[in-house]
Order: structure tokens, then C-alpha cells, then sequence
């Protein structure tokens, strides 16, 4: 009896200290997951049920559109995108644009992480991640217009504010790209002026040489058009991360409204509208981040805060010259969540 009873207690004994194991060991992985951080700012959004149900055969696509004077519009996005939520919401989901995309083009979706077969032209049938690539699709949403021969007439890489979009969307309907006439040109002689007014910066530099800059350096162009400037300075250029990484660069504020003379930084004779055309860029406020007078990043679109000001940091650190700008994202946002902290992406 006394034997069983031992037994007993050594029963319980190993219970107990089973018990408080798996207790350490639970407070443990608590206390793991609460040291860290965590990403907020995805936006998770229902695609319109407007969009058209495509068998992805893009060919068949375009040969239905044009059958009824319409144009195909491939909208690429990637799910829980901050910019492409927004620009579902006013742009696709919002009249008078919606009515008007629904009365002059069919619109059908691309998951630039998708696994879906797209028969994009007779030679070029692969996954939606793999087209995504091929067509270097790296901000969403990027949004691409097929003429009827089934060419692209058209992109944009990024969100645009409904009155620049609106534009883009009167040049395709209008086939101004029949004309030659280049979507930069359309915009600046279509988008209402005056909707802005330039504003100054303590951290922008006065020069008309930016050859002469050996810093890293960083190029705004804006214009009296630009809807998303206030934003810009009111959202981004204020924000103390953004602020904190801009330190190391030359920030020079161009207005691609002026025909004064530039030099550029290969030390050509300019204008800032010229030299924002031959960086192909459709958006305002657009930037251009160049390191040692070479170009290293162009940003056509709206970011925020996060998005900014670690492509500002990529460069101004060195680690574009050794990697590309994926491969660090995805290190640098390993390291802040491991380091405790919260990454905004709509911020």
C-alpha cells in the first residue's frame, strides 16, 4: 500500500511538473509573439462584380472589346493593397468615373500573385505572378490598355487621383495614341490647371545644376496640375521617418510648368518637363532618387510613408549595390518586426 501510494505522489509530482513545463512554455511563445511588431495598414476589397468574367485568353478578350468600340483594361493588383483599395474606391466604385469605365472598356483582373493560366499573346501563355513579372509589374495597381491589335496603348503604374485618371482614360477612349500624341503630352494639355500651388521646403535645395550634386540626390517634379501635392507635403514630406531618411540627399524641387533651362545629371542643357518625359513619368508630385549621378529609383505613383522612406534608405545606405530593392524589403521588414516594430502601410 504504501509502495502504490508512493507511486501515487510520483505520479502527481510528474504531472505537476508537466503541467508547469508546458505553462513556461506557452508564457514563453506569448512572450515571443508579443515581442514582435506587427504590419497594419492592408486594405482587403471586393473587386467590383462589374469586372468581366474573363477566361483570360486575352486575344478573345480584345476581339469581343473592339466588336463594341471598347477597350481592354487589365488591372493588376495584389490583395490587401492599400493603394489599389483606394483607388477601387474612388475611381471604380465611385460615379461619374465608374459609369464611364463600365460604358467604354471591359476590365479584367490580374493577381500578380495569382496562379491562373493568362494566354497573354500567341507566344506568351504563364501564370498571372509570372505575366506580372514578365511585365515588370512592381506597383500596384498597374493598369494597362489593349488596343484592338491587342497592343498596349497605355499603362500606368500606381494609383492616380480621379481627375489625372480621368485623362488617362480620355486618351485611350479617344485613341489620341493614334495620333502619336504621348500620354504626357495629353495630360498636359487636358488636366485643369491651377489645382495647386508650389509650395516651399527647409529641406529642398535651389539649383539649376544637378550635375554639380555628388550627394545622393533626390529630384521632386511637380506642376500647377498636380492633385496629390498637398497630400505629399502634408503626409509625407512631414512625416519624421520620411524626414529622418532624406538627410543624406540633395532634395531639389522641380516645376515641370517652367521652361527654365536645367542641366540634368548627366550635364545636359534641359527643361524640367523635358527631363520628367524622358524618365516616363505620367504622375505628380513624381520622384527620381539618383546616387553618384546615376538613376537608382523612379517613383511615378502616390506612396506612403513606409514605402517611401525605405526606398529612400536602400539607396542613401548602399544597398542597392548589392541587391535588388525585393530582397532588401524583405530583410529590412524582418528586421523592424523582430525589432518590436508596427508597420503602417497606408500610413
Amino acid at each position: 500500500m504504501a509502495g502504490f501510494s508512493q507511486k501515487l505522489v510520483s505520479i502527481f509530482a510528474f504531472l505537476v511538473l508537466f503541467t508547469a513545463a508546458n505553462s513556461l512554455l506557452l508564457l514563453s511563445g506569448t512572450a515571443t509573439a508579443a515581442e514582435r511588431g506587427e504590419v497594419t495598414g492592408g486594405a482587403p476589397h471586393t473587386l467590383p462584380d462589374w469586372f468581366k468574367e474573363s477566361f483570360l485568353d486575352i486575344a478573345d478578350d480584345v476581339e469581343e472589346a473592339n466588336d463594341e468600340d471598347r477597350h481592354v483594361m487589365l488591372f493588376f493588383h495584389l490583395t490587401n493593397c492599400p493603394y489599389c483599395n483606394r483607388m477601387l474606391t474612388e475611381s471604380f466604385e465611385t460615379d461619374p468615373l465608374q459609369s464611364y469605365i463600365q460604358g467604354h472598356f471591359d476590365v479584367i483582373v490580374i493577381n500578380v500573385k495569382g496562379d491562373r493560366e493568362v494566354a497573354f499573346t500567341e507566344d506568351i501563355s504563364v501564370t498571372e505572378k509570372a505575366l506580372a513579372e514578365q511585365l515588370n509589374v512592381f506597383a500596384t495597381p498597374a493598369i494597362m490598355f489593349l488596343n484592338k491589335d491587342n497592343k498596349a496603348v497605355a499603362r500606368v503604374d500606381g494609383y492616380r487621383a480621379p481627375p489625372r485618371f480621368q485623362q488617362v482614360l480620355n486618351y485611350v477612349t479617344s485613341k489620341s495614341y493614334a495620333n502619336k500624341t504621348t500620354l504626357s503630352d495629353y495630360l498636359n494639355n487636358n488636366l485643369k490647371k491651377d489645382v495647386y500651388q508650389l509650395r516651399d521646403n527647409p529641406m529642398f535645395t535651389q539649383t539649376n545644376d544637378l550635375s554639380a550634386i555628388k550627394s545622393p540626390l533626390m529630384v521632386i517634379f511637380e506642376d500647377s496640375a498636380c492633385n496629390d501635392c498637398t497630400e505629399f507635403h502634408d503626409r509625407l514630406l512631414s512625416h519624421k521617418d520620411v524626414i529622418t531618411e532624406t538627410k543624406p540627399y540633395t532634395v531639389v524641387r522641380l516645376d515641370t510648368g517652367s521652361t527654365q533651362e536645367i542641366i540634368d545629371p548627366d550635364g545636359n542643357k534641359t527643361t524640367a518637363k523635358a527631363m520628367a518625359d524622358a524618365l516616363n513619368m505620367t504622375y505628380r508630385p513624381g520622384v527620381a532618387v539618383y546616387d553618384n549621378g546615376k538613376l537608382v529609383r523612379r517613383v511615378d505613383s502616390l506612396l506612403y510613408s513606409f514605402h517611401f522612406k525605405e526606398g529612400l534608405r536602400y539607396i542613401s545606405g548602399g544597398y542597392y549595390k548589392n541587391e535588388e530593392y525585393r530582397s532588401y524589403s524583405e530583410k529590412r521588414r524582418e528586421e523592424l518586426l523582430s525589432a518590436r516594430v508596427t508597420i503602417n502601410l497606408a500610413e
